[in-house]
């Protein structure tokens, strides 16, 4: 019998990211994990639906041994294998957000034996969660700052409550990821992004949500580049109003190039929207970025706590400038100490936090060597043979 490391699955944010970083630990060092009080203080505790699929997704990337992993579930007991490359498929069939698939499975990817394609089904476009433009804008150039690096194809949209959406990612595994120095983050550049609607609900509703972003970021940046439209009925079938916004700084830590901080927010009620409520959420986004510039962070709030798992695997010490630190960060630095033994340091000012550690350097054995560097994404795989095993995730 294996000897599992025990996790409280309700401790701090007592939520899906407990989960999400205990399951791609364990699959990244080898270690088995038993989760219990999973989502305890919640009003529907246990796994949710993305939760499950989530975890039946690293668990078939790492052929591991799962036990009580479905809806409901308030313990489980994950033991990981070899991470294996592949085209794997996994669907929600619910509106919970794509977006967490890619966190809990990005990791593992990049240290698998050969390319990994994912695909994946559920919602892009979510309330209170990174919408899968975002990572795409800005996740992905903070990613690439690591040296790691993935492509994203939206094939179709899904909203609440219906969901739907398609999307596929593809990624190349590595040796190691580079430890990264974000603390100056140099100018404001440009500020640009997309304001949508789509189904039913009238263009008019887009604009008046640029409007209401820019009033609140027209006095930190004068170049503000949001594209205003409607979606195809062929990919966005289903209503929704919502934006999401990237902001180019220009970086001054050891000539690193310029930093990305962004952001999303959605259109409450969606086909009974109005004006009034397309501004609200305009402002609520220009409010939220409007901080990030003015306490001068590298990082806006949906990377802050994303990052934290990078650092902690990354060859060297990693320093990053941040707004104050938000629970769900807390929560990250909690387990990820607690699973890898390693030790962040916060230090804290008035407006802003600077997080640090002394990464693991983890090595990628599953591939025995790569033959040429590049500087900008890292190293590259020539050696990785691709594959053709398909596997479904079953819901």
């Amino acid at each position: 019998m294996p000897e599992f490391l025990d996790i409280d699955g309700s401790v701090m944010e007592g939520g899906g990211q407990v989960i999400r970083l205990s399951i791609s630990l364990s699959a990244l060092l080898s270690i088995p994990v038993r989760v219990s009080k999973i989502r305890a203080g919640r009003e529907k505790p246990g796994l949710r639906a993305q939760h499950m699929t989530g975890i039946k997704l690293v668990g078939e990337m790492c052929q591991a041994q799962l036990k009580d992993v479905f809806v409901g579930s308030t313990q489980i007991e994950f033991t990981p294998g070899k991470i294996r490359g592949g085209h794997y498929k996994a669907d929600i069939k619910t509106a919970g957000t794509i977006s967490l698939l890619m966190q809990v499975a990005l990791p593992c990817a990049l240290m698998a034996d050969a390319p990994v394609t994912l695909d994946l089904r559920g919602g892009t476009n979510i309330e209170n969660a990174p919408h899968v433009d975002y990572m795409d804008m800005i996740f992905r150039p903070l990613l690439q700052k690591f040296g790691a690096d993935f492509t994203l194809q939206i094939h179709k949209r899904g909203y609440f409550p219906k969901g739907g959406g398609h999307v596929t990612m593809t990624i190349t595994p590595i040796k190691r990821l580079n430890s990264i120095t974000l603390l100056d983050p140099g100018t404001v550049s440009t500020v640009k992004g997309i304001s949508f609607v789509a189904g039913v609900l009238p263009l008019k509703l887009a604009n008046v949500t640029c409007e209401g972003f820019k009033e609140k970021l027209q006095n930190e940046c004068k170049e503000l580049n949001i594209r205003c439209y409607k979606e195809d009925t062929e990919i966005s079938p289903y209503s929704c109003c919502g934006m999401v916004v990237s902001c180019s700084l220009s970086g001054g830590d050891n000539g690193s190039g310029g930093y990305i901080v962004g952001g999303n927010v959605l259109v409450p009620r969606g086909v009974k929207a109005g004006q009034e409520e397309a501004r609200k959420a305009g402002q609520q986004l220009g409010d939220q970025l409007a901080a990030t510039l003015r306490a001068r962070s590298c990082l806006d709030h949906h990377a802050q706590d994303q990052v934290i798992l990078y650092m902690a695997l990354a060859d060297g010490k990693s320093a990053v400038r941040t707004e104050k630190l938000t629970l769900h960060t807390k929560t990250a630095i909690h387990i990820v100490e607690s699973i890898t033994k390693i030790k962040f340091n916060v230090h804290s000012n008035d407006d802003h936090d600077i997080i640090e550690c002394e990464g693991l350097g983890y090595t990628n054995e599953n591939i025995k060597g790569l033959k040429r560097s590049n500087s900008s994404l890292g190293e590259s795989n020539d050696d990785i043979e691709d594959t053709k095993r398909i596997k479904t995730i079953p819901s």
